[in-house]
């Protein structure tokens, strides 16, 4: 009886919940990872480079950073993380990525939205 009553007192809770902590809850660590930095979303690393692209420029952005994660990692998948999203305000799976992983500097290459990004900082080293 008393299992039942926890169970049934865990499941109250988790209606009650808000949004955004569930959403918090979902994503665990990866979300404290974000937090701290150690993994950047791929409209974070937009934002640094200053890039004001519109939002679906932007997703196709991090479709291209995934699809050469996956390339680079035989096939396995970028870690996921919900987020809300920056117009909208509705909850989204973002990929998210180590800030020197080499598939965010490929795809900036390799999409022509981000090309001048990448010339322009070359030229600037150079």
């Amino acid at each position: 009886m008393n299992a039942i009553r926890h169970i049934a007192r865990t499941h109250r809770a988790a209606r009650t919940v808000t949004k955004p902590l569930g959403y918090r809850c979902l994503s665990g660590d990866i979300a404290t990872a974000v937090d701290a930095g150690t993994l950047t979303r791929t409209g974070d690393m937009l934002e640094r480079l200053g890039a004001d692209l519109p939002d679906g420029q932007a997703s196709w952005y991090g479709r291209r950073c995934a699809k050469a994660y996956r390339a680079m990692h035989l096939g396995a998948g970028p870690v996921r993380v919900w987020a809300q999203h920056r117009t909208t305000g509705r909850w989204i799976h973002v990929n998210v990525f180590r800030p020197t992983d080499e598939a965010l500097f490929t795809a900036l290459a390799t999409y022509k939205a981000t090309k001048h990004l990448v010339a322009a900082d070359f030229a600037r080293c150079a």
